[in-house]
């Protein structure tokens, strides 16, 4: 795709700072970090989010995950890490580009707040039940 940022950059049409690349993915620092080694790791074809992706594609992407997390870990000794990934604009997506993020976590004074209000009152054991079928229903015909 002509206009995504992360395209140009797997291309080498504009400057990353390259962590990690091979046929099908390159891994790269943030250039807007949450703390320090935050970095994005991304498909090199170009697949919007999640739902685009190829089950290879994401099996290979996931597959060289872990090298990613512990290359940070052992450079930077955090005490945790977020792995994050959003899907549409409604979940945060601001680069419409399939990348997983790699936020390393010092301590609760790090800048990120990954937090969310659980609705226990609206989803008791049998409402989850439910929506657990809904979802086996869709995924049986994917699987």
């Amino acid at each position: 795709m002509t206009s995504c940022i992360f395209c140009k950059i797997a291309a080498g049409e504009l400057p990353g700072e390259i962590l990690y690349e091979d046929e099908h993915v390159i891994a790269f620092m943030d250039i807007m970090p949450v703390t320090k080694g935050h970095v994005l790791l991304i498909p090199k074809t170009h697949r919007e989010n999640v739902y685009d992706l190829t089950s290879a594609e994401a099996s290979h992407l996931f597959a060289v995950a872990p090298s990613i997390a512990n290359a940070i870990k052992d450079a930077f000794k955090p005490a945790g890490m977020n792995l994050v990934q959003n899907n549409g604009a409604a979940a945060g997506q601001a680069v419409f580009h399939f990348h997983l993020h790699f936020v390393p976590r010092y301590d609760e004074t790090d800048g990120y707040r990954p937090t969310w209000d659980q609705k226990t009152d609206e989803f008791p054991a049998e409402r989850i039940q439910e929506l657990a079928g809904d979802i086996k229903k869709n995924l049986q015909t994917r699987v």
